[in-house]
């Protein structure tokens, strides 16, 4: 959580000294269920996560400088220089890329847990990170429905952060608590506090292992508050002041540190040190990834993404 919100951080700071180009996004108030669902992984498992998951691409096992070199506009990087922030991925690694429209990765994962089970792999599980815009979309309905149909091992993961974009739920849906779609589809439901990541720990646990223990997908619905702009392009002053000073608008990433003292895991003194062991790492990150090349416009093939460079993802 800790290395994803100062990485967060680094990328806003070069994004206004004008060292990124394009958008960025970041998970402020979001990290303890990001956090969570990657840790609730296994290597083997496959995951599809959203704009807002860095600290489950790291819990998961993306190294920092993947991340770095995205946004920087490296050659060296996963998607060679020519995506400017969140699309990366290494499908072979079970990191799956993301496409940007709402509930579109839900299919993918289906896609995967299919080929997998066509293939005899068993004892894997998907998940698909989605906010609580995307199950307004027909995408999520097909999705969801087919892997309800042949009882896919999927989890998809709802971050309620009751805005998407600037619509509030009260014009996304009607039902008082998103997990109740899980009835109409015949699938496993979870809520749980956002902003708790002892909760959010417990919660995807059981979820997965549900999925991996053969009981079909399972909604986790997560409530919380996004603490930031939907990109740092964006002010955030739709959002209202009441749920700002609600339970919602807790910072996760303080609960957390808080449990840690309160619990005698760690101390003051080592919270402070993996700060700035965890600012160290980032910036050496930084500036290796500053002295890289960028793409070359007149040597780069543009290919798809299922190109020669990337045929470690066929295997």
């Amino acid at each position: 959580m800790l290395k994803a919100r100062l990485l967060d951080d680094k990328f806003a700071a070069l994004y206004r000294a004008g060292k990124i180009h394009g958008g960025v996004f970041i998970g402020k108030g979001q990290e303890a269920l990001s956090a969570a669902t990657g840790v609730s992984l296994k290597k083997t498992d496959v995951f599809a996560p959203l704009i807002r998951d860095a600290a489950g691409r790291l819990a998961f096992g993306e190294p920092i400088i993947d991340a770095v070199r995205t946004y920087l506009g490296s050659a060296l990087g996963p998607m060679r220089g020519r995506d400017g922030n969140v699309h990366r991925g290494r499908p072979q690694t079970g990191l799956l890329p993301m496409i940007s429209h709402l509930g579109a990765m839900i299919s993918v994962v289906n896609g995967v847990l299919f080929a997998r089970r066509m293939k005899g792999i068993s004892g894997s599980v998907g998940v698909a990170s989605l906010g609580e815009g995307a199950t307004s979309t027909g995408a999520f309905h097909e999705a969801l429905n087919q892997a309800a149909v042949e009882k896919l091992p999927l989890i998809l993961v709802v971050a309620n952060n009751h805005y998407a974009y600037s619509t509030p739920n009260s014009r996304q849906f009607a039902c008082a608590d998103l997990a109740e779609k899980a009835v109409g589809y015949g699938v496993g439901s979870h809520s749980v506090d956002g902003t708790d990541l002892a909760a959010c720990l417990a919660t995807l646990t059981e979820a997965v292992g549900n999925a991996r223990a053969g009981h079909g997908p399972q909604l986790v619905v997560a409530n919380l508050l996004r603490l930031c702009g939907h990109g740092e392009h964006d002010d955030a002053s739709y959002i209202d002041p009441k749920l700002k000073k609600s339970p919602l608008g807790r910072d996760c990433l303080k609960v957390a540190e808080d449990f840690l003292v309160e619990e005698k895991i760690a101390d003051a003194a080592q919270l402070a040190v993996w700060r700035s062991e965890t600012i160290r790492e980032i910036e050496d990150a930084v500036a290796i990834v500053q002295r890289e090349p960028a793409p070359d416009p007149f040597a780069e093939k543009w290919c798809a993404i299922a190109s020669v460079h990337l045929g470690e993802t066929h295997e």
